[in-house]
């Protein structure tokens, strides 16, 4: 079940109303356009996955935030996000779990599909956590930033191969992993994910937020 990419950027755009961030100063923190910025808001481009993170760390929230009915805290969201939360229950587009539940079968899954050619599915969050737990799938050509750039945000990255080839790129550096290689480093080194081969690279990430 796919979240509709204007529901991310609407979240997204309340957030940052909801903080008194101008769509300039947010581009300028992310160093994106303030134009790019706005189609993402508006649902007009769908972000990478760096580009996501670096958004969503600039205004003090996780990835999650953008996939949940409330906040993490459990407190009732108010205004826009509250109008958001119920369009995205009774559209259907996300299931309505307690977020406690430590089985998610498959078909429960959350899944957020990007242009850039990427799909992320969350296989499980523990309330609380600052803890991305992700199936990450990148299709041939398929990149985590556009044209190549590399993105950077706070935190750390562990990931592990299963299907596939995946180059990442990590500063002056890169990597070829194949299945069953693992990678792991600070989500501060400028770095970036590219699918080079012919067949899907799948992988199991988690990204552990900063503090």
């Amino acid at each position: 079940m796919s979240v509709a990419i204007r529901q991310i950027g609407e979240r997204i755009r309340a957030e940052r109303e909801r903080r008194g961030v101008s769509l300039r100063s947010l581009a300028r923190t992310v160093g994106l356009s303030p134009s790019l910025i706005s189609q993402i808001e508006t649902g007009k481009c769908r972000p990478s996955v760096s580009t996501l993170y670096a958004i969503t760390t600039a205004l003090g929230v996780s990835v999650e935030d953008v996939f949940e009915e409330q906040p993490a805290d459990g407190k009732a969201e108010t205004g826009a996000a509250a109008e958001i939360a119920r369009a995205v229950a009774e559209a259907g587009r996300l299931p309505r779990t307690d977020g406690t539940a430590p089985v998610v079968h498959p078909g429960q899954r959350e899944v957020l599909e990007l242009d850039s050619g990427v799909t992320w599915e969350r296989l499980g969050h523990v309330p609380g956590s600052h803890v991305d737990f992700l199936r990450v799938t990148h299709a041939p050509g398929g990149t985590s930033s556009p044209a190549g750039r590399l993105m950077r945000h706070g935190g750390t990255e562990y990931g592990y191969l299963v299907e596939g080839e995946l180059t990442v790129t990590l500063g002056f550096r890169s990597y070829r992993l194949r299945p069953g290689d693992s990678i792991s480093f600070a989500s501060s080194t400028p770095h970036t994910y590219r699918n080079e081969g012919t067949v899907p690279a799948v992988g199991i990430w988690f990204v552990v937020e900063a503090d």
